[in-house]
């Protein structure tokens, strides 16, 4: 005690302060797991996802009459593991999705500035071929393209990648038509600024929220599409496991009263799609100030 005031402790730094109201934690924690059950899906898996053994075929969950501790979710048609092929099916729809998103995120983005900005026949040619895109039904010309590449998880990166890049092409250039008129890039043009410098200078940064926001609301669909196409047999080919692929594998099953083929598959696409999308729609109101002020 000193002066009659109890001694305060002085620290040359200070803990950060992370100010988490409102921040989607559920859906941010579904995807952080996912995610590291996909990186760390060899360490956490109890069985080989692609081989089984035909005596434990059909095998319930463990809770359920007839199940075993060996195998917590049961077996299929195979007799291989349910638990072991959810997590590598993790592994193949965040892989697929996130860079089917990044690539077509890219492509997107860079051709809608190119769009906005240089205007002229640049601008018709790109959006005539953007609104041909558009114009066609997504999941159609996504098995159209599949079935012409081959079945395979990088040809459906690429398949989704060339789906879905107009959406973005649409959003940026309409955000730089309005970027464009702005009295900083003005400046830039008189100050002998490149084209090139200002669209990388000054219009890209100012497009990435929008492209961000774009690719979380994406992302779900792009996993629906890439589960749809596994489901269909032009996607990820067996027996590599995806939640596509045990999903069509259990179909037959669920007549049969095999539902466990079909309903952990199935809500787990139903987990990823559904914290993507909560997670997009938070970032859409956490960029738009007039969104945020309602």
């Amino acid at each position: 005690m000193a002066n009659g005031r109890a001694a305060t402790l002085t620290l040359p730094w200070r803990l950060p302060r992370f100010n988490i109201q409102g921040w989607p934690l559920i859906p941010i924690g579904i995807l952080i797991v996912l995610a590291l059950v996909a990186i760390f899906a060899e360490l956490i898996t109890p069985y080989n996802p692609e081989i089984g053994a035909l005596g434990d075929r059909f095998r319930p969950p463990a809770w359920v009459a007839g199940g075993s501790d060996k195998h917590l979710l049961g077996t299929d048609h195979l007799g291989r593991d349910v638990l072991s092929r959810l997590i590598f099916g993790a592994r193949v729809s965040m892989v697929v999705g996130f860079m089917a998103v990044i690539f077509a995120g890219f492509v997107g983005t860079f051709l809608g500035i190119l769009s906005g900005y240089l205007g002229g026949w640049v601008d018709q040619v790109i959006m005539r071929v953007t609104d041909s895109w558009l114009a066609l039904p997504g999941l159609t010309f996504a098995i159209f393209l599949a079935a012409i590449v081959g079945p395979s998880a990088t040809n459906i990166v690429i398949v989704l990648a060339l789906v879905f890049w107009t959406r973005y092409a649409r959003v940026v250039r309409g955000e730089v038509l309005s970027l464009r008129e702005r009295d900083y890039v003005r400046l830039a043009v008189v100050a002998g600024c490149s084209k090139w410098k200002i669209m990388q200078k000054h219009i890209l940064p100012n497009v990435v929220n929008s492209a961000i926001v774009l690719a979380t609301l994406q992302l779900g669909v792009v996993i629906v599409t890439e589960a749809s196409l596994s489901f269909l047999g032009v996607g990820v080919p067996p027996p590599q496991p995806a939640w596509g692929l045990m999903l069509a594998d259990g179909k037959k099953g669920l007549m049969a009263g095999y539902w466990w083929l079909t309903v952990f598959p199935g809500v787990c696409i139903m987990l990823l799609v559904l914290s993507a999308n909560l997670i997009g729609d938070w970032l859409r109101v956490k960029f738009d100030p007039q969104l945020r002020q309602l």
